[in-house]
């Protein structure tokens, strides 16, 4: 099936969704900002990769999730866990190094994961985690249920020769997996114009004949919509899809990157027309789903998570030395259990 390049109309959505939509992408907003505040105290150490501005690529994406589906993501992670409902709590106090974080405080930013949510990663080697989505999704197929794999990677892991050899794996045994590209344009600081000879990556899967499209991934129900498809074919049994995601990071790649490479009157361009929060905000303005006052408590109880997380982090302990020794072999999993 050959790719395709589509406009996204706007889904049927209730008020109510559409509002959970918005609480979902201020959460990773607010906890993002307050990770960067963090960082800048010397409270979070090595690199940071903040989401702000695609927090609607992964809120749409998994308002189209069920149960035992399985994600997985590179280093910008942090609006992924979230996301899929993993405690603010314990993804703070894992960015600061402390003991109650999901990693016991030894993973950092770019190594958490959540059995129980279907986490698995954070990736911190360019391109790495998609041959692991691919195998997640393997699993599923061989167990002979309909869940699917949602395989997170930027523009910049698309030029991976990996990521190739993946496309062909997935394609020749027709596994479940919804290959994503979240294109932010810029990679970790070359635009795409620079880096790749093709602008529409998601065609790239026509040589494995997988279907893809593009998405605009600055509007949380174009990206809703698309993803709904992609995972209607996924547990079809009809193999992967691809979604290349056009979308926009409003800060430099990490914490350390002062994108020099971009003016800021780009990134206010965009900030101002095209933010996917405040676009979520005007349709409940004004199809009346809600009013200011209900959007001004939303806000004031975003806040108070994600101020409650930072004091729970602040307050955790750090991980004791001999923590150091524990997680280091995988427990034996009998043929057959599952993961």
């Amino acid at each position: 099936m050959a790719a395709r390049k589509t406009t996204a109309k706007k889904p049927n959505v209730s008020g109510d969704e559409l509002k959970q939509y918005y609480r979902d992408m201020l959460l990773i907003r607010r906890f993002e900002e307050k990770a960067g505040q963090l960082y800048g105290m010397g409270l979070i150490g090595g690199f940071c990769h903040l989401y702000i501005g695609q927090e609607a690529v992964v809120v749409g994406l998994e308002a189209t999730a069920k149960e035992n589906d399985k994600r997985i993501t590179t280093y910008r992670d942090h609006g992924h866990m979230l996301a899929c409902g993993m405690d603010p709590k314990g993804v703070m106090a894992e960015l600061t190094g402390r003991q109650d974080g999901y990693s016991k405080g030894k993973g950092g930013s770019m190594h958490m994961f959540s059995k129980e949510k279907h986490f698995y990663g954070g990736h911190g080697i360019v391109g790495a985690n998609v041959p692991l989505g691919a195998g997640l999704a393997f699993a599923d197929k061989y167990r002979g249920n309909d869940n699917v794999t949602y395989t997170y990677f930027g523009d910049g892991a698309a030029n991976q020769g990996q990521v190739y050899e993946t496309f062909n794996m997935a394609a020749l045994w027709q596994l479940p997996v919804v290959f994503v590209i979240e294109n932010n344009q810029y990679a970790m600081g070359t635009s795409q114009e620079r880096s790749t000879s093709t602008q529409d990556i998601y065609k790239r899967g026509e040589a494995f004949g997988i279907p893809g499209e593009m998405v605009d991934g600055m509007n949380v129900l174009s990206v809703k919509e698309a993803g709904e498809k992609a995972v209607a074919h996924c547990r079809a049994g009809k193999g992967p899809y691809i979604l290349e995601i056009k979308t926009y990071r409003y800060r430099g790649h990490s914490m350390s990157d002062p994108a020099k490479y971009r003016t800021r009157e780009e990134v206010q361009k965009m900030r101002e027309e095209r933010d996917p929060i405040e676009q979520a905000r005007d349709m409940l303005l004004t199809g009346k789903h809600a009013s200011e006052e209900d959007l001004k408590a939303i806000d004031k109880e975003i806040k108070e998570i994600v101020n409650a997380s930072a004091e729970f982090a602040k307050d955790s302990p750090e991980p004791a030395l001999d923590e150091l020794w524990t997680d280091i072999y995988a427990k034996e999993v009998p043929q057959g259990e599952a993961v």
